[in-house]
């Protein structure tokens, strides 16, 4: 009888000041997943978190460049597994979840794994965080196609053909939104699974700023729009440039009609300039719609340059 090898599974866990909670994150994934790699990737903490980790029995790592997406575009380049599980550091997710969320994927020979979160504790979103998060993942999948409930979540599991193929450019907190977008795009197998999700313990503080990184997600989606749907992205403005030209060439060509005269000349010159400016629009979003799907062909071919690991046994 074959027996299969099992997958390397790693642990990535980004962290900024969480001397608090990281001992326990390292821990609990530790006990619920006692084969795995657990790699710590400090990103400039002052608070001891590195150290803390460290003797947790991690193995810690730093980034310089600030901001949790450099965070995510380092460990996945330097880090060579199987299987890659990324949580947050700070002890809001249930290490007992994945288990659950591995087999899902290997069982269902999935690219990613979602752990959507479901909590009863109050405190465990900040004001508007909730919504927030319904609100820009509802648009992301308006745009690229619903999949995700909880786009937002930090916890979450990966093949190594997901990681390896991931193009990231996001900088912070706007990361999940590159990652949701980036299985979307390619159509790659995903699902998601419930996940337990407490508040922060005491002493712990979120980095997240409300407004500041909501902001910055709501353009990273914009940006993703332009990149990936060039075409619906730049109609939009072909069309909002002919509606503005058509209510304003509207009454001149009533008082055209009537007496054979145009009474405000720089009206209709604007009104001209914005048909031609949506025309570019339009001609734009149909070259650059070629060119997206060139790229788009570009990252599925490195993306099948990686074998699933359930090929790689059935390859063996």
């Amino acid at each position: 009888m074959k027996i299969l090898p099992t997958p390397r599974v790693v642990v990535l866990i980004p962290c900024y000041n969480e001397a608090v909670a990281i001992a326990r994150v390292v821990h609990d994934f530790a006990v619920q997943l006692p084969q795995a790699r657990i790699v710590v990737y400090d990103n400039n903490s002052t608070d001891g978190t590195a150290k803390i980790a460290r003797e947790a029995g991690a193995e810690v790592r730093a980034e310089w460049l600030q901001g949790k997406g450099h965070v995510v575009r380092r460990m996945f380049a330097d880090i060579d597994a199987d299987i890659y599980l990324m949580v947050d550091g700070d002890a809001t997710y249930d290490a007992g979840d994945a288990p659950a969320m591995i087999q899902r994927l290997l069982d269902d020979r999935l690219d990613l794994v979602v752990g959507s979160r479901v909590t009863d504790h109050e405190m465990a979103y900040r004001r508007g965080h909730e919504f927030g998060n319904r609100l820009l993942t509802g648009l992301t999948g308006w745009i690229f196609g619903s999949s995700f409930t909880d786009m937002l979540s930090g916890y979450r599991v990966m093949s190594r053909r997901y990681v390896k193929s991931f193009p990231a450019h996001a900088q912070g907190f706007e990361t999940e939104t590159e990652l949701a977008v980036h299985a979307l795009e390619l159509r790659m197998p995903v699902a998601e699974l419930p996940s337990r999700y407490s508040a922060r313990p005491a002493g712990s503080h979120s980095k997240l700023n409300t407004w500041r990184d909501g902001w910055r997600i709501l353009l990273t989606i914009a940006k993703l729009t332009k990149n990936g749907r060039p075409l619906a992205f730049f109609s939009i403005a072909c069309a909002l440039c002919i509606l503005l030209a058509i209510g304003l060439v509207v009454p001149l060509l009533g008082t055209y009609l009537a007496t054979g005269l145009v009474p405000r000349f720089p009206t209709a010159i604007l009104s001209a300039s914005l048909g031609l400016l949506g025309g570019v629009f339009l001609v734009c979003g149909l070259v650059l719609d070629t060119v997206t799907l060139g790229r788009r062909e570009l990252k599925y071919l490195a993306y099948l340059g990686h074998p699933h690991f359930c090929e790689q046994d059935r390859e063996s």
